[in-house]
């Protein structure tokens, strides 16, 4: 073999064996969140980060970047380096933008590496205190009356809140107008100062103010109540029969990430979840941890596209 091609292959070597001992994380992890600080995905996102500080050596970095129901944020993580050390952590309306905005800036599916899903949770449809209706069945009765005087607060267009709203208008034969807010958060807090009267937001966003009686919740959007709540009836329950719907959250990396570190960020994060002190907080937030493979939060994704596509497109709902 000459002599140049030996040396070639030698340096080649040296350099695939750098590239493969590299330490993970060399550098601090930042966690995108697409929503604004203190609503559900970044109380999620700060809890794990606690955990894998310990993992990881370094504090993981929680990056809030809300805007237009979570494409500000995950169009960043687009143009990150593959390397791990920029992921996001992502709710239910990540796969559905592709059905609310006429174009995306990236790919849903071929632009991001799916890591695991971390947990799930019901919804409450709650109210603010000075509201004349006491029920679910009160509340419907006065949206047929007037459903011009009525608007609910969401955390953003594309989100669970926005899809558990639309199907509660479809299957209860209601109308009321929905607000986007920039996160579940300033949501809570415009129903609290009487500025929107309904709101739909993860448990997490709103058990705190549902126990100091600054809201009241009417509702839970699952088909079981919740462990949480457990005086709140479901919808279902409250004559809306058959309605069940949940939010989600899961973690992306950008394209491109080797097999390797994809499995050994799913690890350490699915380590992380079956912490006690995580599953704790998860619970007592409303929320169920998951953590489950890669392929397996793919093909979630996937389907969870494939059940609200047809609704969302027969529902002829556009964001700007």
């Amino acid at each position: 073999m000459r002599p140049w091609l030996v040396a070639v292959l030698w340096l080649g070597l040296i350099g695939a064996g750098s590239a493969w001992a590299e330490p993970f994380p060399s550098k601090p992890v930042h966690i995108l969140v697409p929503y604004a600080a203190g609503g559900a995905v970044d109380i999620l996102a700060r809890t794990l980060g606690q955990v894998l500080a310990k993992t990881w050596g370094q504090q993981p970095i929680v990056d809030n970047r809300p805007g237009a129901g979570g494409i500000v944020a995950s169009q960043a993580l687009t143009q990150a380096a593959p390397d791990g050390h920029t992921l996001i952590l992502v709710a239910s309306g990540h796969p559905l933008n592709q059905f609310f905005y006429p174009s995306l800036p990236y790919d849903t599916f071929r632009d991001f590496t799916p890591i695991t899903e971390i947990g799930y949770s019901p919804l409450a449809l709650i109210v603010g205190k000075d509201m004349p209706a006491k029920t679910l069945p009160e509340l419907l009765a006065a949206l047929r009356q007037k459903p011009e005087a009525f608007s609910y607060a969401t955390s953003g267009n594309g989100t669970s809140a926005h899809l558990a709203g639309e199907l509660l208008k479809h299957m209860a034969g209601v109308d009321m107008t929905m607000i986007p807010f920039r996160g579940g958060a300033p949501a809570v807090t415009a129903v609290m100062a009487g500025q929107v009267p309904i709101g739909i937001n993860p448990l997490a966003e709103v058990l705190s103010q549902v126990e100091s009686g600054t809201v009241r919740a009417l509702a839970v959007s699952t088909a079981t109540r919740s462990r949480v709540l457990p005086d709140v009836p479901t919808i279902a329950e409250q004559g809306v029969a058959g309605y069940d719907t949940a939010v989600w959250w899961g973690v992306l990396g950008p394209a491109g990430m080797s097999p390797d570190l994809v499995a050994r960020i799913n690890r350490d994060i699915v380590a992380a979840l079956r912490e006690p002190d995580v599953i704790e907080r998860f619970r007592s937030l409303g929320a169920e941890p998951v953590g489950s493979s890669p392929a397996d939060f793919a093909a979630y994704m996937h389907a969870e596209a494939d059940r609200w596509g047809p609704i969302l497109k027969a529902a002829n709902i556009r964001m700007q």
